[in-house]
């Protein structure tokens, strides 16, 4: 099969599973294939699929995210010792590990075509991360506190692992308390990547989408954890701060280099 052939064997695959969905055409416009395609992984429950399925949607997600390109760390270039900072696609991105800001479900996002970074980490990765995060939450048998961190392979992401943290919801002013539960969540995913033998880890900016937190305060709480926890362990992890837009990209390079 061709790319387009594995698109279109993926739909008619996902379109089958449910009897609401089985009249539905697959279209035949390239882009409302691949929008298509998203919106049913996005929605779809966190269950076991045939390894003929896997295939062809690793497959596909790999061609996908290739025919993006990804970039590696030594295309970077540090804007301190070991800070690194990059506008870009974090689906795209080869580091070791890549931070997801994820909610306390910790299974994705479920709306359909939704642009926050939970539901791009969860598209390009597959379905079977939905499916582990799914299994490791019934094993702990609650919803994942602010500020901790979980570790899963990243899949058919470029990177190694994903590492998933809550970060904090502000809704009105903001408390010490919410600073204190981000600051945590920079710690938690430093020390889980290192713990998992991680040489660099690449933080997306936690909290300040749908969570709400001004991001000026976000990013110098992100910079500061970081350089105090690299003082504080010796610690030489390579970390680069993900950014997408203009504005925090502006952000972080007035803290980065003050």
């Amino acid at each position: 099969m061709d790319h387009n052939e594995k698109r279109v064997y993926l739909l008619r695959r996902l379109l089958s599973e449910r009897r609401e969905y089985r009249e539905f055409d697959v279209p035949e416009n390239e882009e409302e294939q691949k929008s298509l395609l998203r919106a049913l992984m996005n929605v779809r429950a966190p269950r076991p699929l045939d390894e003929a399925f896997f295939a062809v949607q690793d497959e596909y997600l790999r061609e996908a995210i290739a025919e993006k390109g990804v970039t590696r760390l030594e295309d970077l270039e540090p804007i301190g010792k070991d800070l690194y900072l990059w506008q870009g696609d974090i689906t795209t991105l080869a580091a070791d590990a890549i931070v997801n800001a994820a909610n306390s479900g910790m299974t994705g996002c479920y709306r359909p075509n939704h642009a926050c970074i939970d539901n791009c980490i969860h598209t390009y990765a597959g379905i079977r991360l939905r499916l582990e995060c799914a299994q490791m939450m019934e094993k702990q048998g609650y919803e994942e506190p602010t500020g901790q961190a979980k570790i899963t392979p990243a899949y058919n992401l470029p990177s190694k692992y994903v590492i998933h943290t809550v970060g904090p919801i502000v809704d009105g002013r903001l408390t010490k308390k919410h600073c204190e539960l981000l600051a945590s969540c920079y710690t938690a995913c430093l020390t889980l990547a290192e713990e998992n033998g991680c040489e660099s880890l690449a933080f997306c900016c936690i909290s300040t989408g749908v969570f709400g937190f001004p991001k000026r305060e976000a990013a110098t709480i992100a910079v500061d954890t970081v350089k105090a926890y690299k003082q504080k362990t010796g610690s030489g992890i390579n970390v680069i701060f993900n950014v997408f837009s203009d504005e925090d990209f502006g952000i972080y390079k007035g803290i980065l280099t003050e």
